[in-house]
């Protein structure tokens, strides 16, 4: 069986690139200011790479292990508290910690606590400025999440309970919603 094959300029498809040619639709030259992004330097596309992630701390605490492990304590409640933090490392370089603090207790005390701290080592090229601060407090938590569930689920499951799988998290409403009580607070 003969199979039919086209390059990437007869077909008109590119792997992530866009439009044949120069992107442009009906053969229209772009120009590099154009292509440019705010505050970016002329003719470069935003980037963001992740060059590292990792954990940098990490504690889990269960005082009253075995007894909470043989005999499960009744109404038990979880508590999650989730915090961003971002530190800039050079003028591209960022980290960004992703802080989940978790609090499971019951009617007879403290089943477990832990505490995470999930960091990603960021670089952000040619991001304009208005955007800075959601893609390091909204994109790059997001990209840091699924690790930082399968961190908590395998250290409840090693810690002898049945794994914590924490839901997605919407950074972006978080985001708004602190910017909005920081713009409250200031109107104070």
């Amino acid at each position: 069986m003969a199979k039919k094959t086209e390059s990437p300029e007869q077909s008109g498809k590119r792997n992530g690139d866009g439009l044949p040619g120069d992107g442009k639709p009906g053969g229209q030259a772009a120009s590099p200011e154009a292509a440019a992004p705010e505050g970016a330097a002329p003719g470069a596309d935003a980037q963001l790479n992740v060059l590292g992630q990792y954990i940098k701390d990490l504690s889990f605490e269960s005082p009253h292990a075995p007894q909470t492990l043989q005999n499960p304590p009744p109404n038990p409640q979880l508590q999650v508290t989730v915090n961003v933090n971002v530190a800039s490392q050079s003028p591209e370089t960022y980290e960004v910690v992703l802080n989940i603090d978790v609090h499971a207790k019951s009617d007879v005390g403290v089943i477990y606590n832990i505490e995470l701290f999930y960091a990603g080592l960021f670089r952000l090229r040619n991001v304009p400025q208005n955007l800075l601060q959601p893609v390091l407090f909204v994109d790059c938590p997001a990209l840091l999440f699924p690790f930082t569930r399968r961190v908590l689920a395998d250290v409840t499951r090693d810690g002898g309970y049945p794994p914590l799988m924490l839901d997605p998290i919407d950074f972006g409403r978080l985001y708004s919603q602190n910017l909005a009580r920081g713009q409250g607070q200031a109107s104070n």
